[in-house]
């Protein structure tokens, strides 16, 4: 019986090991890899960000980079009206605390850099506190993802992100 649990013991820091070095060898990774964080993108063109981000609707995630810490990571993101967001959910719940610390380095350096299909746009992630089709918005998500607070109302949906229980971020161009 001790043998066994030595083994089952030996065998679980083995994975532990394996899995907390796959994490730490993917922070020098060109990108992410699903959801493990990975490091600042080293290939990939500088191009000019479009107008019209509307050829990503069929688009199911993106790859950003942040400057403040240098580390990359994929996301979901909706367009509307041509305009790119980003929605960060489950902020307010304890594995959003210990997972999504991202939109809250943004409020320091809101720079990001995009990058899709191999190219590169050096972009601005803005926080919105509201916007006027949030209904509309939200449904994409739920459309796309299944998820989102589309059976609320509006005024729900307000409620839930001036509470921060998602934050919504709109991709913009750096100044």
């Amino acid at each position: 019986m001790k043998t066994a649990v030595r083994w089952l013991g030996l065998g679980l820091l083995v994975v532990g090991l394996a899995i907390g070095g796959y994490i730490l060898g993917m922070r020098f990774a060109d990108g992410p890899s699903g959801v493990f964080i990975g490091g600042p993108f080293k290939t990939g063109k500088i191009s000019e960000a479009p107008d019209d981000w509307s050829f990503l609707k069929g688009r199911m995630e993106i790859e950003f980079q942040t400057m403040t810490p240098d580390s990359s990571r994929v996301v979901w993101l909706g367009v509307l009206d041509q305009r790119l967001y980003v929605v960060s959910g489950y902020m307010n719940t304890t594995i959003g605390k210990i997972w999504k610390h991202w939109p809250h380095r943004l409020s320091e350096d809101d720079r990001v850099i995009l990058r899709i299909d191999g190219e590169l746009y050096e972009q601005r992630l803005v926080r919105l506190m509201e916007h006027p089709r949030l209904s509309d918005l939200m449904a994409i998500y739920a459309e796309k993802y299944g998820a989102g607070l589309v059976s609320e109302g509006p005024d729900q949906l307000q409620s839930a992100l001036t509470r921060g229980d998602f934050w919504l971020f709109e991709v913009v161009d750096r100044l």
